[in-house]
């Protein structure tokens, strides 16, 4: 099962270590299984407990994963090794449209909202013991939220929004139990699950969304406790759930009222297409919206509602660490929603004519494209890397579609947010000669 490399130690922390050791050398390789428990604790001459609690810190460590009475092994990525990682550096005349960035003449100009909560900071600056949530904050994202139909719940905040998923999945669940996520997926968090220990199971999405069957697999067969779903602008295909999907989808998440649902309105304030919330049909539930795509990026706040219990757990746990995300930073944002500093339509128009265009630019060549909402869009290839490193002699990098996907086949995805409407033809044009033959697949 191990080869030649012995598990040492008779102490929980000193056979972690020496696990982590084996697999920080390579001697023990991605995926390789684990003695079962018991076993090792007779190796060891050690009681079981000692490996089981060895066991529990290295899920916890993210350097390995447990799957029921499959038993133990060490996980395919080292929590170590981030998915962003996975890039390519883009030389000095290389058009870099890879790192998922807004276009930043899309963001507003932030000077008057700092001005204004400056102001009103000098008049009553904020002290210890004060709420975590600014007033207006949360009555404006309340009141968006209302709009769009997300079921009533208070409101939280935190900073962006893999720490809001973080957050609600350590108040949650355990190391060991099952998490949903999709496949193809946002890369960041397609790390995070394993680093808390919990074991990822992909669900297959297409233009619309998650598969309803797939995510019936997930939550029953495959018993995942919690399920992350981007409902507008997944990244990295631009998928938006639709009306018809969503109403499936609900079908779906009522029957396993038990399960945690995590929903990441990815494109608000950038997209054209109305959010259709799936929240309702189970017991525990949260909807976070990130300002990064919108705002900008190093605002690093995220609003999120959910049910009574699971927004308290996040709130009180994070009173006993950062404690509050900046009032300040709320204020700010608070501003620019009121003074209305982004027309979401005029930005979804903007991302909505590059990437349509280059949608439309690769079908016309015959290249399968994938992007309906947001700055991205997703091209399956017959071979990655030679398609990386083709778009890279032709003078574009590309994100390695390795970053994003689990099962999911070879792809490579494209920001558009760099692009003017004259790049399109050319990128598309080198897309095709380095995407090779189409490639007669479902990309989920």
């Amino acid at each position: 099962m191990l080869g030649e490399y012995r598990i040492e130690g008779r102490r929980a922390s000193d056979i972690a270590t020496s696990v982590e050791r084996g697999v920080g050398a390579g001697a023990l390789k991605p995926g390789q299984l684990l003695p079962p428990m018991r076993e090792l604790a007779a190796t060891l001459s050690v009681n079981p407990n000692t490996v089981a609690a060895a066991y529990r810190t290295l899920r916890e460590r993210g350097v390995i994963e447990t799957d029921g009475r499959r038993g133990s092994r060490v996980r395919p990525r080292p929590a170590t090794t981030a998915r962003g990682s996975i890039r390519v550096e883009a030389p000095v005349g290389v058009r870099d449209v890879s790192n998922g960035s807004p276009d930043p003449v899309l963001l507003p100009p932030l000077g008057e909202a700092f001005a204004e909560v400056a102001r009103r900071y000098a008049e009553r600056p904020g002290m210890y013991g004060e709420a975590p949530v600014d007033e207006e904050f949360g009555r404006l994202a309340r009141a968006a939220f209302d709009a769009d139909g997300v079921p009533d719940g208070p409101v939280g905040v935190t900073s962006g929004s893999l720490d809001a998923v973080e957050r609600v999945l350590a108040v949650h669940l355990r190391p060991g139990d099952a998490v949903a996520v999709e496949d193809p997926g946002w890369g960041s968090l397609l790390d995070l699950v394993p680093a808390l220990g919990l074991r990822p199971v992909p669900i297959a999405v297409d233009d619309e969304g998650p598969l309803p069957e797939e995510v019936e697999r997930a939550v029953g067969k495959d018993g995942a406790r919690a399920v992350i779903i981007t409902d507008r602008a997944q990244n990295p295909t631009g998928a938006c759930v639709s009306e018809g999907r969503a109403r499936e989808l609900r079908r779906v998440l009522a029957g396993h009222p038990g399960v945690l649902l995590v929903e990441d309105d990815h494109g608000h304030g950038i997209v054209a297409q109305p959010l259709h919330p799936l929240a309702g049909g189970t017991g525990h539930w949260v909807l976070i919206r990130s300002v990064a795509k919108a705002y900008g990026p190093d605002l690093r706040i995220a609003a999120f509602t959910g049910d009574a219990e699971t927004v308290d757990r996040v709130l009180g746990r994070q009173r006993l660490g950062p404690g509050w995300v900046s009032r300040l930073l709320q204020g700010t944002v608070a501003h620019l929603w009121a003074t209305e500093a982004v027309d979401p339509s005029v930005v979804a128009r903007s991302y909505g004519k590059r990437r349509d265009g280059l949608v439309r630019a690769l079908a016309r060549r015959g290249v399968e494209a994938h992007g309906r909402s947001g700055m991205n869009v997703w091209v399956p290839v017959a071979d990655e890397t030679g398609a990386v490193t083709g778009l890279l002699a032709s003078g574009w990098a590309v994100a390695p579609g390795a970053r994003f996907r689990m099962n999911t086949g070879p792809a490579v995805r494209l920001t558009v947010s760099g692009l003017a409407v004259a790049d399109v033809d050319p990128l598309a044009d080198a897309v095709a000669r380095a995407a090779g033959p189409a490639v007669a697949r479902s990309y989920g």
